[in-house]
């Protein structure tokens, strides 16, 4: 009888835990949704009902991830509803202007509230020297997702591409049922609190479309479910806490070869942690039916740092492109304002990740390499993100880079804070590591057939490198942004000591064997992809279960006592 499941037992699935979310990686999750999904295959001949029920299950999952914050949820989704019908009935266009602009200061503003006062307050305390007290303000989860998608909604129907879905409404009956779609396009639970950043002009013809079984799509999905988890649960979630963690909050007493290996594991964690997600996501829906948008494309095969943010996070760079740069005249007003514009649109596009003047610096850099690879092609000296591409792009890009870390070196050196003998040992450590970058740039001249692999190489440490400020400023850490960084920096530059490798390889071989296993499987043929997708939807449903339990075993073996939150899980 002990074994039995107890009435608090029950109660801890149906509340909301501040100190244990509902998350995708979690077994709470995984029962709560085979009871759902059971109920869920009970109305898929009846779209009402069914959207109904997938919409209660949407908002009361977002509950179990960030409790009452699921009033602000609501607001957002009928504010914007509302106005998307004003805008739509406006006969006048400043009354239209009007609407648009009070669905995108009211989003926004909820936004900005939970999000950034405590980054207002604390900016505005450095300024004027004056204490503003704490506020304790608890960001809801996916509020900058699901903001996002409703203003694509509002501006799609201010620019006539988009109809509303009240438009031609009549009676009780029909803006009820145009309030249920909106309100379930809005919360749909997959996608809710990390993306991918759905338009509503993509998923809208979705919401009554007849479900009919399409062959193969539940084996995708479980491929795609298992793949995510795997990415997760096991690559990232391990490397995170045995090693990355680790040397992120004490860097000066790890090698410069340790932090090294802790800068590109950031890269390998994030990538699963993020990908991972979004790849659960999109197999959740093709369960219940609906085509999520790909949100990643192996990004660290990226030439350029153009061709990475068509890679990376694609529903928030695309929505940047359509909503932001191109509003702001994108590339149709001269030189000079296409660079301001693409600076502006990726420091928005850094404070968006985070409150804190760290990403907006990261934001800024990524600024910084996407206007020195426009400038180069402006100039016809390459095409920087052209398959073909000459490397030479790619290391201008670590030349800005390590010439920042140079003035930074000087200037530590100018405050005191650096003594004249490490100036000379880091700066030299700072020379040989661009040396190391110059000579592939070399060998790439020399041997013409692999220029992109290293301008995929001279990229993906550019993008590392930016990452070492972006994890540097997560909640959590230990110790300032910019400490973090530049000590991260400093050991790699001055204390890489490179004979100790065989040591710190005995020390963590389970996080090299991840990684390597993680960075392997990224950068593999996309034929095989197919093929192992092909075979495993193709086979029976037995080996299929078989596979399904071998990845569970493998998941549930790897995870620690604690589930790890996904990074974007309060963004």
């Amino acid at each position: 009888m002990n074994d039995l499941p107890t009435l608090d037992g029950l109660m801890s699935l149906l509340t909301y835990d501040p100190a244990r979310p509902l998350l995708f990686n979690s077994f709470p999750f995984f029962v709560l949704f085979i009871v759902f999904y059971g109920g869920y295959l009970l109305f898929l001949k009846k779209a009402n009902a069914r959207i109904l029920y997938l919409f209660a299950f949407s908002c009361f999952f977002y509950y179990k991830s960030s409790g009452w914050h699921l009033v602000f949820l609501l607001l957002a989704t009928a504010v914007n509803f509302s106005l998307g019908h004003a805008i739509f009935s406006a006969v006048q266009q400043r009354w239209r202007r009007y609407y648009l602009w009070a669905s995108i200061l009211i989003s926004l503003g909820i936004l900005a509230y939970f999000k950034y006062t405590l980054f207002f307050l604390n900016t505005l305390s450095l300024v004027l020297d004056k204490n503003f007290g704490t506020v304790d303000i608890l960001l809801p989860a996916g509020i900058s997702f699901y903001t996002f998608q409703t203003l694509s909604y509002t501006i799609d129907i201010y620019r006539r591409q988009l109809a509303p879905l009240s438009a031609g409404a009549a009676g009780l009956r029909a803006w009820a049922k145009a309030s249920l779609d909106f309100s379930f396009y809005v919360s749909f639970f997959p996608q809710l609190v990390a993306g991918p950043i759905v338009r509503a002009s993509e998923f809208l013809p979705q919401i009554r479309k007849p479900l009919s079984p399409e062959r193969g799509a539940g084996a995708q999905a479980l491929l795609l479910i298992m793949g995510g988890l795997f990415k997760k649960a096991v690559i990232s979630d391990y490397i995170k806490v045995n090693f990355v963690d680790r040397v992120f909050d004490a860097p000066l007493m790890y090698s410069g070869l340790e932090n090294l290996l802790a800068a590109y594991g950031y890269a390998l964690q994030i990538y699963c942690d993020f990908s991972g997600y979004s790849d659960m996501a999109i197999g959740l829906a093709i369960l219940l039916g609906f085509h999520l948008p790909e949100n990643f494309r192996n990004p660290y095969r990226a030439a350029s740092v153009a061709e990475f943010w068509r890679r990376w996070h694609i529903s928030l760079s695309t929505w940047l492109r359509d909503y932001l740069y191109i509003p702001l005249g994108g590339n149709r007003h001269g030189r000079w304002r296409t660079y301001l514009n693409l600076m502006a649109t990726m420091l928005l596009g850094g404070l968006w990740h985070g409150a804190n003047w760290v990403y907006v610096l990261w934001g800024a850099l990524h600024g910084v390499g996407l206007s020195l690879e426009r400038f180069a092609n402006e100039k016809n000296t390459i095409v920087a993100d052209h398959p073909g591409t000459r490397p030479w792009v790619s290391f201008m890009l670590l030349l800005v880079l390590q010439a920042g870390i140079q003035i930074a070196l000087i200037l530590r050196a100018f405050d005191g804070s650096l003594d004249m003998q490490g100036l000379w040992r880091y700066s030299l450590g700072n020379a040989v590591i661009l040396a190391a970058f110059a000579s592939t740039l070399l060998l790439a001249k020399a041997v013409p057939a692999i220029q992109r692999p290293v301008s995929i190489w001279l990229t993906f440490n550019f993008v590392t490198f930016g990452w070492i400020l972006f994890r540097a400023g997560a909640i959590g850490s230990t110790q300032p942004p910019l400490d973090t960084t530049a000590q991260m920096l400093g050991q790699i530059s001055g204390a890489f000591h490179a004979a100790i490798l065989p040591q710190v390889l005995q020390a963590y071989p389970w996080f090299f064997a991840l990684a390597a296993l993680g960075f392997l499987l990224h950068f593999f043929p996309k034929r095989l992809y197919l093929s192992i997708e092909n075979r495993f939807v193709n086979s029976p449903a037995f080996v299929q279960s078989l596979v399904l339990a071998l990845a569970i075993w493998v998941v549930v073996q790897a995870s620690g006592a604690e589930v790890v939150s996904f990074i974007y899980f309060q963004f």
